[in-house]
C-alpha cells in the first residue's frame, strides 16, 4: 500500500496545521502483478518488438576495414569461394575488376557462412555494395554500412533452422544475380537496385520461426498489432527501418528527402510481396509485368523462392531446414492442442510429398513465368534457365518417384 501525503495548506483537502498531516494521508493500492503485466504490454505495443540495443565498432578506417565487410581469420578460402580479384578490395576505390561466383546462380552460401566467421549476410551485402558502388553513388560511409550490416544480421535468430541471416544472405545474393540479368540491364536506376537489394536484406529480420497464421491463431503481439494482415512481412520493415535509426546506422543518411521516400516506399512494396498469401496474385502480375515495381517485387519473390532451382547439394540442405523449422512450429500447436498445419506434422509429414507440394503450389510456375516472361525474351542464361529446365524438373520427378516408392533414386541420380 503506498501513501500520498496532500499539501497541509491545500484548501482541497479542508485545513491546514499538522494537526491535519495524519488525515491528510491518501491511501493508494500499490498495484497488482496483473495490472504491472498489463501495463508492460500497453508500452511495448506502441514500441518496434525484437529491436535490440548492440554496439558495433564505429572506429573504423580505410586501413582496418575487412576486405569483405567482416572479421575473418580464412579470408582465403573466403575470397575462392566468393570471387576471384584481380584488383585488392583494399584499394581507395574499393573496386573489383572480376566477380565470379559472386554473380553467379547456385553460390555455396554455405560456404561462405563458414569461412565469414558466421557472417554471410553482411559479407554477401558488404561485397554486392561494393561490386555495384553503391556506397560511392550515394555516399554511404562505408563503416556506417558495415555497422548497419552487422546490427542487421544480429536480429536474425540463429536459433531459427530456415529463416534466419542464411537465408537473407541467399536471397541477396539471388536478387543480385536477378539485376544482372542481361535482358534488364539499364532498366532499373541506381536507387532502385538500392532498394531491392536491401529489401532482400532485411525481407525476414527477426523471424521467430512460425507462419503468420500461427501468430494470429495465437493472437500474438505482432498480429494484434498488424490487425492480422502480412503480419511477419510488417514486422521485418518496421525492425529493418527502425534498426537506420540506431547509433552509426543509417546507411540513407546522404540521400535526398525525395530519394528516401521513394526507396522506402520501393521496399515496402518488395518486402510485403514476400507474403506467400500473395503469390498467386504476383504469379498474375507476371503475364503483364511492365512496369519496373512489378518487376522489382516478383524479383525479391522469385529470389526468395529460389531454393529448388540451386544446385541438389544447397536445395537438400535447405529442405532439411524448412522442414526442420515447420515441425518445431508443429510441435509448438501440438503442445498448444492447435490443429497442426500442413507439412508440420513430423510423426506424418513426407519429405518428398512436401517438395512435390512445394514445387507444383509455389515455385514451378512463378519461376518458369520468371524466366520466360515476354519482357525476359532473349535472356536464355544457363546460370538459371539451365537449373530449370535440366536439373529441378528432373529433381521433382525424382521426388515424385521416391514419393511412389522408388527407392535408391536420389542416389543413383547423384551418382550420374
Amino acid at each position: 500500500m503506498q501513501k500520498c501525503l496532500a499539501e497541509p495548506s491545500d484548501p482541497l483537502y479542508g485545513g491546514v496545521g499538522e494537526e491535519n498531516d495524519k488525515q491528510n494521508e491518501v491511501e493508494i493500492p500499490s498495484p497488482t502483478q496483473k495490472e504491472r503485466d498489463k501495463k508492460k504490454k500497453q508500452q511495448t505495443m506502441c514500441q518496434i518488438s525484437g529491436v535490440k540495443k548492440l554496439t558495433h565498432s564505429s572506429s573504423l578506417t580505410n586501413s582496418t576495414i575487412p576486405r569483405f565487410g567482416v572479421k575473418t581469420d580464412q579470408e582465403e578460402p573466403l575470397e575462392k569461394c566468393i570471387s576471384h580479384f584481380q584488383a585488392d578490395l583494399q584499394s581507395k576505390c574499393h573496386k573489383c575488376q572480376e566477380l565470379d561466383n559472386l554473380n553467379k546462380w547456385g553460390l555455396n552460401i554455405f560456404r561462405v557462412a563458414e569461412y565469414s566467421n558466421n557472417r554471410p549476410l553482411s559479407c554477401i551485402m558488404y561485397t554486392t555494395f561494393q561490386e555495384r558502388e553503391l556506397c560511392k553513388t550515394f555516399k554511404i560511409p562505408v563503416d556506417t554500412l558495415i555497422t548497419y550490416m552487422m546490427t542487421l544480421e544480429d536480429h536474425y535468430h540463429a536459433d531459427v533452422a530456415y529463416h534466419n541471416s542464411l537465408h537473407a544472405a541467399d536471397v541477396t545474393q539471388s536478387t543480385h544475380v536477378l539485376l544482372s540479368t542481361p535482358a534488364l540491364d539499364a532498366v532499373f536506376t541506381d536507387l532502385e537496385i538500392l532498394a531491392a537489394l536491401f529489401a532482400a536484406a532485411i525481407h525476414d529480420v527477426d523471424h521467430p520461426g512460425v507462419s503468420n497464421q500461427f501468430l494470429i491463431n495465437t493472437n500474438s503481439e505482432l498480429a494484434l498489432m498488424y490487425n492480422d494482415e502480412s503480419v511477419l512481412e510488417n514486422h521485418h520493415l518496421a525492425v529493418g527501418f527502425k534498426l537506420l535509426q540506431e547509433e552509426n546506422c543509417d546507411i540513407f543518411q546522404n540521400l535526398t528527402k525525395r530519394q528516401r521516400q521513394m526507396m522506402r516506399k520501393m521496399v515496402i512494396d518488395m518486402v510485403l510481396a514476400t507474403d506467400m498469401s500473395k503469390h498467386m496474385s504476383l504469379l498474375a502480375d507476371l503475364k503483364t509485368m511492365v512496369e519496373t515495381k512489378k518487376v522489382l517485387r516478383n524479383m525479391v519473390h522469385c529470389a526468395d523462392l529460389s531454393n529448388p532451382t540451386k544446385p541438389l547439394e544447397l536445395y537438400r540442405q535447405w529442405t532439411d531446414r524448412i522442414l526442420e523449422e515447420f515441425f518445431r512450429q508443429g510441435d509448438k500447436e501440438r503442445e498448444r492442442g492447435m490443429e497442426i498445419s500442413p507439412m508440420c506434422d513430423k510423426h506424418t509429414a513426407s519429405v518428398e510429398k512436401s517438395q512435390v507440394s512445394r514445387w507444383d503450389g509455389w515455385v514451378n510456375g512463378y519461376v518458369d513465368g520468371w524466366m520466360r516472361g515476354r519482357w525476359m525474351e532473349g535472356w536464355m542464361d544457363v546460370a538459371v534457365i539451365g537449373w530449370v529446365d535440366g536439373g529441378v524438373h528432373g529433381w521433382v520427378a525424382g521426388w515424385r518417384w521416391i514419393d511412389e516408392g522408388i527407392s535408391g533414386w536420389m542416389e543413383g541420380y547423384e551418382d550420374e
